[in-house]
């Protein structure tokens, strides 16, 4: 099912997640590392006024740091980044992180396809995305796009999904590296950075 690319170093993780999220991202980023060996960059849909509330709970309930990403900022190892609610988060090719205002993709600001195509061209192989839990369609082409750079694609089993539609979605266009359940995403990416 999986299979296995020890050519390249991890160098950023890229997630995507909507229904359900805040459960599936409590249960990823509280089981990382505070020396997680990549930055982890994240679109999660959320109502524009949702304010900072979700970064500061995960801050909170996690090892790892969670922030909103900053306009300009440089994404480090051991953090993660959320866009922020009604933001379009990208990577630019230096790697910093900017924020748009651009229409919604995919009925979505943030959308996932827009960080996942930025971050894709950014990183290229050194780049693992991960589609989550959520309705619609965002993430599966950014998760193409991502492959298509030489990264690693990882997709939450529909299986076992709160929503299995962006997981279901993304499988239509991707055949994914890693297909696993919530639970072990996190132990994958470790892995991984390992590698």
């Amino acid at each position: 099912m999986a299979r296995l690319k020890k050519t390249r170093q991890m160098q950023a993780v890229v997630m995507g997640v909507s229904t359900g999220g805040v459960e599936a991202l409590r249960i990823i980023l509280g089981a990382l590392p505070p020396d997680f060996a990549a930055p982890v960059l994240v679109v999660t849909h959320v109502a524009p006024e949702s304010g900072n509330g979700l970064a500061t709970l995960l801050d909170d309930l996690c090892a790892i740091k969670v922030k909103e990403a900053d306009e300009l900022e440089t994404p480090v190892a051991g953090c993660v980044y959320l866009a922020p609610p009604n933001y379009h988060l990208l990577v630019e090719l230096n790697r910093q992180l900017t924020l748009s205002v651009d229409p919604p993709i995919n009925f979505a600001r943030p959308s996932v396809d827009v960080l996942f195509e930025t971050a894709a061209e950014a990183y290229g192989p050194g780049l693992v995305g991960v589609v989550l839990t959520g309705a619609g369609s965002d993430g599966a082409r950014g998760l193409a796009r991502v492959r298509e750079r030489g990264g690693i694609t990882v997709i939450q089993s529909p299986d076992q999904a709160e929503c299995d539609s962006m997981p279901r979605h993304a499988l239509l266009l991707v055949q994914p590296d890693h297909l696993v359940h919530l639970a072990d995403v996190a132990s994958l990416l470790v892995k991984l950075s390992k590698e």
